[in-house]
Protein backbone atom coordinates (compact mmCIF):
# COMPACT_ATOMS: atom_id res chain seq x y z
CA UNK A 1 0.00 0.00 0.00
CA UNK A 2 1.19 3.09 -1.09
CA UNK A 3 1.90 5.45 2.05
CA UNK A 4 0.25 8.78 0.07
CA UNK A 5 -1.85 7.71 -2.41
CA UNK A 6 -5.63 8.08 -2.33
CA UNK A 7 -6.94 5.97 -4.41
CA UNK A 8 -7.07 6.35 -8.93
CA UNK A 9 -10.37 8.73 -9.43
CA UNK A 10 -11.12 9.13 -6.34
CA UNK A 11 -12.88 12.50 -5.97
CA UNK A 12 -12.00 15.26 -3.51
CA UNK A 13 -13.01 18.66 -2.46
CA UNK A 14 -10.19 21.11 -1.88
CA UNK A 15 -11.05 25.10 -0.50
CA UNK A 16 -9.06 27.82 -0.76
CA UNK A 17 -7.09 25.40 -3.34
CA UNK A 18 -5.75 28.74 -5.60
CA UNK A 19 -2.51 29.54 -3.28
CA UNK A 20 -0.57 28.36 -0.63
CA UNK A 21 -0.97 24.88 1.02
CA UNK A 22 -4.73 24.28 -0.77
CA UNK A 23 -2.71 24.93 -4.27
CA UNK A 24 -0.35 21.98 -3.17
CA UNK A 25 -2.84 19.67 -1.73
CA UNK A 26 -4.88 20.20 -4.85
CA UNK A 27 -1.68 19.22 -7.07
CA UNK A 28 -0.68 16.20 -5.30
CA UNK A 29 -4.15 14.92 -5.14
CA UNK A 30 -4.22 15.08 -9.26
CA UNK A 31 -0.73 13.74 -9.56
CA UNK A 32 -2.10 10.54 -7.98
CA UNK A 33 -5.49 10.62 -10.85
CA UNK A 34 -7.91 12.38 -8.39
CA UNK A 35 -10.85 14.66 -9.74
CA UNK A 36 -10.79 17.69 -7.58
CA UNK A 37 -12.86 20.56 -7.17
CA UNK A 38 -11.01 23.82 -6.69
CA UNK A 39 -12.90 26.10 -4.84
CA UNK A 40 -11.77 29.44 -3.97
CA UNK A 41 -12.97 33.01 -3.89
CA UNK A 42 -10.04 34.12 -6.38
CA UNK A 43 -11.37 33.19 -9.77
CA UNK A 44 -8.52 33.78 -12.10
CA UNK A 45 -6.27 31.54 -9.34
CA UNK A 46 -8.51 28.98 -9.37
CA UNK A 47 -8.51 28.55 -13.35
CA UNK A 48 -4.82 28.46 -12.94
CA UNK A 49 -4.73 25.58 -10.26
CA UNK A 50 -7.44 23.55 -12.42
CA UNK A 51 -5.29 24.15 -15.41
CA UNK A 52 -2.26 22.78 -13.26
CA UNK A 53 -4.20 20.39 -11.97
CA UNK A 54 -5.41 18.62 -15.61
CA UNK A 55 -1.75 19.34 -16.71
CA UNK A 56 -0.43 17.06 -13.50
CA UNK A 57 -2.85 13.97 -14.43
CA UNK A 58 -6.01 14.65 -12.68
CA UNK A 59 -9.59 16.11 -13.36
CA UNK A 60 -10.29 19.21 -12.36
CA UNK A 61 -13.40 21.68 -12.32
CA UNK A 62 -13.48 25.13 -10.32
CA UNK A 63 -16.11 26.89 -8.06
CA UNK A 64 -15.35 30.26 -7.35
CA UNK A 65 -17.17 32.32 -4.25
CA UNK A 66 -16.99 33.04 -0.55
CA UNK A 67 -17.68 29.64 1.46
CA UNK A 68 -19.23 32.04 4.22
CA UNK A 69 -22.36 32.47 1.42
CA UNK A 70 -24.76 29.26 2.12
CA UNK A 71 -25.16 29.16 -1.87
CA UNK A 72 -21.81 28.87 -2.68
CA UNK A 73 -21.26 25.62 -0.14
CA UNK A 74 -24.65 24.31 -1.94
CA UNK A 75 -23.20 25.21 -5.44
CA UNK A 76 -19.59 23.14 -3.95
CA UNK A 77 -21.50 20.33 -3.23
CA UNK A 78 -24.15 19.71 -6.29
CA UNK A 79 -20.73 20.40 -8.45
CA UNK A 80 -18.74 17.62 -7.22
CA UNK A 81 -21.72 15.39 -7.14
CA UNK A 82 -22.52 16.10 -10.29
CA UNK A 83 -18.96 15.91 -12.10
CA UNK A 84 -17.61 13.21 -10.04
CA UNK A 85 -20.79 11.10 -9.13
CA UNK A 86 -19.83 11.34 -5.19
CA UNK A 87 -17.37 13.13 -2.78
CA UNK A 88 -14.56 10.64 -1.24
CA UNK A 89 -12.62 13.49 0.19
CA UNK A 90 -13.53 16.54 1.57
CA UNK A 91 -10.22 19.27 2.54
CA UNK A 92 -11.19 22.18 4.02
CA UNK A 93 -8.41 24.40 4.32
CA UNK A 94 -9.76 27.71 2.93
CA UNK A 95 -8.64 30.53 6.06
CA UNK A 96 -7.70 33.96 6.98
CA UNK A 97 -5.53 35.74 9.57
CA UNK A 98 -6.57 38.14 12.10
CA UNK A 99 -4.31 40.93 13.20
CA UNK A 100 -2.79 39.28 16.44
CA UNK A 101 -5.06 41.12 18.27
CA UNK A 102 -6.02 40.57 22.26
CA UNK A 103 -9.45 39.85 22.67
CA UNK A 104 -10.17 44.01 23.98
CA UNK A 105 -8.94 45.07 20.47
CA UNK A 106 -10.89 42.96 18.76
CA UNK A 107 -13.50 44.39 16.52
CA UNK A 108 -16.58 42.71 15.78
CA UNK A 109 -15.90 42.55 12.06
CA UNK A 110 -12.65 40.92 12.61
CA UNK A 111 -14.31 38.27 15.40
CA UNK A 112 -17.12 37.87 12.73
CA UNK A 113 -14.55 37.38 9.56
CA UNK A 114 -12.14 35.32 10.85
CA UNK A 115 -15.02 32.85 12.53
CA UNK A 116 -16.90 33.05 9.62
CA UNK A 117 -14.32 32.43 7.11
CA UNK A 118 -12.42 29.71 9.11
CA UNK A 119 -15.11 27.79 11.39
CA UNK A 120 -18.68 28.45 10.10
CA UNK A 121 -17.85 27.78 6.39
CA UNK A 122 -16.12 24.52 7.21
CA UNK A 123 -19.05 23.79 9.12
CA UNK A 124 -21.31 24.16 6.34
CA UNK A 125 -19.71 22.70 3.86
CA UNK A 126 -18.95 19.48 5.93
CA UNK A 127 -22.99 19.42 6.93
CA UNK A 128 -23.72 19.57 3.70
CA UNK A 129 -20.99 17.22 2.09
CA UNK A 130 -21.92 14.71 4.79
CA UNK A 131 -25.06 12.99 3.88
CA UNK A 132 -23.48 12.17 0.53
CA UNK A 133 -20.78 10.49 2.50
CA UNK A 134 -22.95 8.37 4.35
CA UNK A 135 -24.91 7.37 1.51
CA UNK A 136 -21.86 5.77 0.29
CA UNK A 137 -20.57 4.44 3.53
CA UNK A 138 -17.55 6.10 3.58
CA UNK A 139 -15.68 9.50 3.50
CA UNK A 140 -12.16 11.38 4.73
CA UNK A 141 -12.64 14.61 5.94
CA UNK A 142 -9.70 16.91 6.51
CA UNK A 143 -9.36 20.03 8.04
CA UNK A 144 -6.31 22.68 8.34
CA UNK A 145 -6.04 23.55 11.79
CA UNK A 146 -2.98 25.50 12.99
CA UNK A 147 -0.45 25.96 15.99
CA UNK A 148 -3.14 27.77 17.17
CA UNK A 149 -5.39 25.06 17.44
CA UNK A 150 -2.47 23.54 20.46
CA UNK A 151 -1.76 26.96 22.45
CA UNK A 152 -2.86 30.44 23.35
CA UNK A 153 0.64 31.66 22.13
CA UNK A 154 0.33 31.71 18.25
CA UNK A 155 -2.40 33.85 16.99
CA UNK A 156 -4.74 36.56 18.43
CA UNK A 157 -7.98 35.71 19.72
CA UNK A 158 -10.55 35.66 17.04
CA UNK A 159 -7.55 33.11 15.29
CA UNK A 160 -7.09 30.97 18.34
CA UNK A 161 -10.87 30.73 19.05
CA UNK A 162 -11.85 29.55 15.25
CA UNK A 163 -8.59 27.13 15.36
CA UNK A 164 -9.49 25.50 18.63
CA UNK A 165 -13.14 25.39 17.15
CA UNK A 166 -11.60 23.65 13.99
CA UNK A 167 -9.93 21.16 16.31
CA UNK A 168 -13.39 20.54 18.19
CA UNK A 169 -15.21 20.28 15.14
CA UNK A 170 -12.45 17.64 13.99
CA UNK A 171 -12.88 15.41 17.09
CA UNK A 172 -16.84 15.80 17.22
CA UNK A 173 -16.68 14.03 14.34
CA UNK A 174 -14.45 11.78 14.64
CA UNK A 175 -16.65 10.18 17.56
CA UNK A 176 -20.24 10.62 15.93
CA UNK A 177 -19.54 9.24 12.74
CA UNK A 178 -16.86 6.28 13.48
CA UNK A 179 -19.21 3.84 12.70
CA UNK A 180 -20.50 5.63 9.14
CA UNK A 181 -17.02 4.26 7.78
CA UNK A 182 -16.03 8.22 7.81
CA UNK A 183 -12.81 9.68 9.27
CA UNK A 184 -12.12 13.36 10.43
CA UNK A 185 -8.37 14.53 10.84
CA UNK A 186 -6.43 17.74 10.66
CA UNK A 187 -3.24 19.24 10.19
CA UNK A 188 -1.98 21.62 12.61
CA UNK A 189 0.66 23.90 10.56
CA UNK A 190 3.22 25.69 12.14
CA UNK A 191 5.37 28.17 9.95
CA UNK A 192 4.51 27.61 6.76
CA UNK A 193 5.59 29.17 3.41
CA UNK A 194 2.63 30.69 1.86
CA UNK A 195 0.86 34.27 0.58
CA UNK A 196 -0.87 34.87 3.77
CA UNK A 197 -0.36 38.38 5.11
CA UNK A 198 -0.65 39.18 9.02
CA UNK A 199 -1.29 42.64 9.09
CA UNK A 200 -0.30 43.24 12.94
CA UNK A 201 0.68 46.14 14.93
CA UNK A 202 4.01 45.45 16.40
CA UNK A 203 3.29 48.15 19.20
CA UNK A 204 -0.89 46.76 20.11
CA UNK A 205 -0.63 44.49 23.18
CA UNK A 206 -1.54 41.20 21.50
CA UNK A 207 1.81 41.54 19.10
CA UNK A 208 3.81 42.50 21.95
CA UNK A 209 2.29 39.78 24.30
CA UNK A 210 3.26 36.82 21.98
CA UNK A 211 6.45 38.14 20.78
CA UNK A 212 8.40 36.08 23.02
CA UNK A 213 6.97 32.90 21.87
CA UNK A 214 7.21 33.67 18.43
CA UNK A 215 11.38 32.22 18.87
CA UNK A 216 9.39 28.96 18.95
CA UNK A 217 8.26 28.37 15.33
CA UNK A 218 11.68 27.08 14.33
CA UNK A 219 12.38 26.88 10.33
CA UNK A 220 8.93 27.07 8.28
CA UNK A 221 7.92 24.51 6.32
CA UNK A 222 7.18 24.42 2.71
CA UNK A 223 3.06 24.42 1.34
CA UNK A 224 3.86 20.94 -0.24
CA UNK A 225 4.94 19.45 3.36
CA UNK A 226 1.71 20.37 4.98
CA UNK A 227 -0.05 19.28 1.49
CA UNK A 228 1.90 15.74 1.86
CA UNK A 229 0.44 15.35 5.58
CA UNK A 230 -3.13 16.08 3.86
CA UNK A 231 -3.33 13.62 1.26
CA UNK A 232 -2.08 10.72 3.78
CA UNK A 233 -4.48 11.52 6.24
CA UNK A 234 -6.75 11.00 3.36
CA UNK A 235 -5.59 7.84 2.17
CA UNK A 236 -6.09 4.50 2.97
CA UNK A 237 -3.18 4.11 4.56
CA UNK A 238 -3.98 6.40 7.58
CA UNK A 239 -7.56 4.05 7.77
CA UNK A 240 -7.34 3.79 11.23
CA UNK A 241 -6.62 7.21 11.86
CA UNK A 242 -9.90 9.22 13.55
CA UNK A 243 -10.01 12.03 15.58
CA UNK A 244 -6.29 13.04 14.89
CA UNK A 245 -4.67 16.93 14.91
CA UNK A 246 -1.33 15.99 13.30
CA UNK A 247 1.41 19.02 14.10
CA UNK A 248 3.12 19.46 11.00
CA UNK A 249 5.43 22.50 13.03
CA UNK A 250 9.02 21.64 12.90
CA UNK A 251 8.85 20.53 16.49
CA UNK A 252 6.96 23.65 17.56
CA UNK A 253 4.52 21.92 19.69
CA UNK A 254 7.21 20.41 21.40
CA UNK A 255 8.85 22.96 22.95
Amino acid sequence: MSVTTTGQGRSVIVTGAGSGIGRATALMFAEEGARVLIADVDGAAARAVAEEATKAGGTAVTVIGDLRDQAVVDQVTATAVEAFGGIDVLVNNAGVMDTMSAAADTGDDEWERVIGINLTAPFRLTRAVLPHMLAAGKGAVVFTASEASLRGSAAGAAYTASKHGIAGLTKSLAVMYRDKGIRSNAIAPGGTITNIRVEADRNAHGPAALAPYMGNVGSPSQAQEQAAAIVFLASDAAGNINGAILPVDNGWSAV
